[in-house]
């Protein structure tokens, strides 16, 4: 199935939220700084299921450099849209017949399940848990042949990564010293 071969429809963000959750997120938007935590989280509260504010938490811990919050409202998101689609609660356990059962109505939730695979598997690499961004990524090479989701290249810049890594291990004086030794 190529991933792209598809109509757009029910695009999360065209799903609307209660006026007050929509109201919080704006809020938060027009103020990008760590101020627009407290309406985020209100919003959540609100609509703890909304990929609206899912994203929108996610978009600001990424930001603010808050790596494990983001990866928290991320593994939110795709808990979310996991029974959306009927897929299986372990994404390990995800296989193309998964994705190839799915009603051609609901490709724009896959398609944002597997981004959001992507994502997780993304800011995992960033907090250096290398083993289980590999997974991830191989997973999604697998599921996608095609490469639409683009998980290939980031695997590929993960093993790049472990290669220089080992290379550089291997150059690595015995003894650190700390500024002031």
């Amino acid at each position: 199935m190529d991933l792209l071969d598809f109509e757009a429809k029910d695009l999360y963000f065209d799903r609307p939220d209660a006026p007050e959750v929509e109201g919080l997120i704006r809020k938060a938007a027009e103020d990008y700084s760590s101020d627009a935590e407290l309406p985020l989280l209100r919003a959540y509260f609100l609509a703890p299921e909304s990929l609206n504010v899912l994203v929108a938490l996610n978009r600001f811990y990424y930001y603010q450099h808050r790596l494990e919050d983001a990866l928290s409202a991320t593994d939110k998101a795709l808990e979310v849209l996991r029974p959306m689609i009927g897929f299986p609660e372990d994404w390990q356990a995800l296989q193309q017949r998964h994705i190839d059962e799915v009603s051609p109505d609901l490709l724009t939730r896959v398609r944002m399940y597997l981004f959001t695979l992507k994502a997780i598997g993304f800011l995992n690499m960033r907090l250096h848990k290398l083993d289980l961004s590999q997974s991830i990524f191989e997973k999604l090479v697998e599921l996608d042949r095609m490469d639409r989701i683009g998980a290939k290249g980031l695997l590929e810049l993960l093993h790049q990564c472990r290669a220089e890594t080992v290379g550089a291990n291997s150059l690595v004086p015995q003894r650190v010293f700390a500024l002031g030794d």
